[in-house]
C-alpha cells in the first residue's frame, strides 16, 4: 500500500469517519451559512480547501454544535469564534508535539523492509483511545482549577482584569548557543529548560502561561508563590552545569487575561525587569515587594529585621533595593533584588 493510501487510512481511523462532504455540503448539513462555517474553520487553524470533498460527519457535527451554542444564546458569535481559535491553537501545538516527539520515536520499523507508515497505523490504533481519555481527563482537571479561580474572584471585572504576580525566566546568551550547538543538542536543552520550568511552576502552585524557547512566562495569584517560583527556578537550573545562566523578573499588578494569555503594563514591566536582572538572580518591582512585606513574608528593611528578633525567623525572603532607573513606556522603576533569608 502506498504512503498516500496509508495516510488516508490513518486519517479515517483518527476522525472515525470517511471523507464525504465539500465545505458547502458540510455547512448546509450543519444548518449554518457558508460564511460562518468558513470563519469557524479558519479560527480552528484549517486552510481553505475550495470545494474538495474532504470533510466528514464529525466536521458537520462540530459545526452544528458551535452554531447551536450561538443559537441558544449561550455564546455570542464572536465568542464562538474565540472558542474555536483558542481550541485550535492549543490542540495544534499538542498534536505537532505528539507526532514529532512521541509517535516518531515509537515508529521505528521493527523489521527490515517495513516503512514507518506501515508501523504507524497499528500504533495509532492502540494509542488513540488511551490518549483521548487522558486528554479529556487533563482538560477537565484544568477546567476545574480555572473555574475555582473565577468563582473566588471578587467581581465580574476581576475575572478579566485581575491582580496577579507575573514573571519571566530567560536563558542568558541563548542566541550564542544557537550558533554553537548542534540542532539536536539545542532541542534537548530547550526541552530540559521548559520541562524543569513547567515542573517548578506547577509544584509551587503557579501557572505556566507560555514557553518561548529560551523564555517562560508564568503567573501566580499571590506574591509569595511567585517569589518561591522565581527562586526555585534559579536554584534548580543554576545547579545544572549543562544549563546556561538564568535571569528572572517578577512584577505584581493588574493583568488582563484573554485566551489563556496575559497582557498589560504589569507583564511589560516583568519583561523589562528580566532584561536587566543580574545573572542567576531574581528582580522584582516595588508592588511585589509591598505585597511580600504586607503579608509578613519579608521585612520592611534588613535593619528592621535585625531589631525584631522575634519576627525575624518568620521572614522567608530578603529584599535589597537597587538604583531607580527609567524604563521606556513605564516611567521610573525601583527594582528590588529578591533572595531567601538564611
Amino acid at each position: 500500500m502506498d504512503a498516500e493510501n496509508i495516510a488516508l487510512r490513518i486519517e479515517e481511523l483518527i476522525l472515525g469517519a470517511e471523507r464525504q462532504y465539500t465545505p458547502f455540503q458540510a455547512a448546509r448539513a450543519a444548518g449554518v451559512s457558508m460564511d460562518l462555517a468558513s470563519r469557524f474553520w479558519r479560527a480552528m487553524g484549517f486552510p481553505d480547501i475550495g470545494q474538495a470533498r474532504v470533510l466528514t460527519e464529525s466536521d458537520v457535527l462540530a459545526l452544528r454544535r458551535l452554531a447551536g451554542l450561538v443559537e441558544a444564546g449561550l455564546l455570542s458569535e464572536s465568542m464562538a469564534i474565540q472558542v474555536a481559535r483558542s481550541t485550535g491553537q492549543t490542540t495544534a501545538r499538542l498534536a505537532d508535539w505528539q507526532i514529532d516527539s512521541f509517535l516518531e520515536g515509537l515508529t521505528e520499523p521493527p523489521e527490515p523492509g517495513m516503512t514507518r507508515s506501515e508501523v504507524t497505523y497499528p500504533l495509532v490504533e492502540l494509542l488513540l483511545p488511551e490518549l483521548e481519555e487522558f486528554l479529556i481527563y487533563v482538560w477537565r482537571r484544568q477546567l476545574a482549577a480555572a473555574s475555582g479561580r473565577v468563582v473566588q474572584a471578587q467581581d465580574d471585572a476581576e475575572m478579566v482584569d485581575r491582580r496577579l504576580a507575573v514573571g519571566f525566566a530567560d536563558l542568558v546568551g541563548f542566541t550564542r548557543l544557537t550558533r554553537r550547538l548542534e540542532e539536536e543538542q539545542l532541542g534537548e536543552l530547550v526541552e530540559a529548560f521548559e520541562t524543569t520550568a513547567a515542573d517548578q511552576v506547577a509544584a509551587q502552585g503557579g501557572r505556566l502561561i507560555k514557553t518561548l524557547g529560551d523564555e517562560v512566562l508564568f503567573a501566580a495569584d499571590d506574591a509569595g508563590t511567585a517569589a518561591d517560583i522565581g527562586l526555585r527556578l534559579v536554584e534548580t537550573l543554576g545547579d545544572d552545569p549543562m544549563m546556561p545562566e538564568l535571569r528572572v523578573g517578577i512584577a505584581f499588578g493588574t493583568v488582563t487575561t484573554r485566551m489563556g494569555d496575559v497582557f498589560g503594563n504589569t507583564v511589560n514591566l516583568a519583561s523589562r525587569l528580566t532584561s536587566i536582572a543580574p545573572k542567576n538572580m531574581v528582580l522584582v518591582d516595588g508592588a511585589l515587594r509591598d505585597e511580600l512585606t504586607a503579608a509578613g513574608l519579608a521585612p520592611q528593611s534588613e535593619k528592621a529585621a535585625d531589631t525584631d528578633e522575634g519576627r525575624a525567623a518568620a521572614y522567608r525572603f530578603a529584599l535589597q533595593p537597587l538604583y531607580q532607573r527609567p524604563v521606556r513606556g513605564l516611567g521610573i522603576v525601583e527594582p528590588w533584588l529578591l533572595a531567601r533569608r538564611g
